[in-house]
């Protein structure tokens, strides 16, 4: 079994992956840093959008392309999408976490706010603790 120290280690291991993942994609002060998807997650890594009865399932590739142009062509802009709340577990070498986070920017020139939820998975790789998969839902429909 796991000890407490391990776990301690690990949460604030992954709570910095979080932090990674979420400033990836702000644009608030420069240029995006969405090479840092690459750095956060396996190289196999999923992204799945759900939005209603609607799922789209996304590689890194497919899932970062389209975000890079938008964040750098003038049609999202001021963006920014950070975590308000987590619940994480953690077992040996996997882990799991259900996350709220909240978001805001300017898209075609009109401000929105938002929010919604994320669950991850995590494992533990030799080059340190990864991200496997992230789902996620806006609370509006906004994505």
């Amino acid at each position: 079994m796991p000890n407490r120290r391990d776990s301690d280690v690990a949460k604030a291991e992954l709570d910095e992956l979080m932090r990674l993942f979420f400033s990836a994609f702000t644009n608030t002060d420069g240029p995006p840093r969405t090479h840092r998807i690459h750095e956060v997650f396996i190289p196999e890594g999923t992204i799945i959008s759900q939005t209603g009865d609607k799922t789209v399932v996304y590689d890194l590739g497919s899932f970062i392309t389209p975000r890079q142009q938008i964040l750098t062509d003038g049609t999202l802009t001021e963006f920014a999408e950070w975590e308000v709340g987590e619940q994480t577990e953690v077992y040996g070498s996997i882990a799991h976490r259900f996350s709220e986070y909240r978001k805001s920017g300017v898209q075609n020139g009109r401000r929105f706010e938002g929010g919604g939820h994320k669950t991850i998975q995590f494992v533990r790789t030799p080059a340190g603790w990864r991200i496997s998969s992230i789902a996620w839902e806006d609370d509006d429909a906004t994505n």
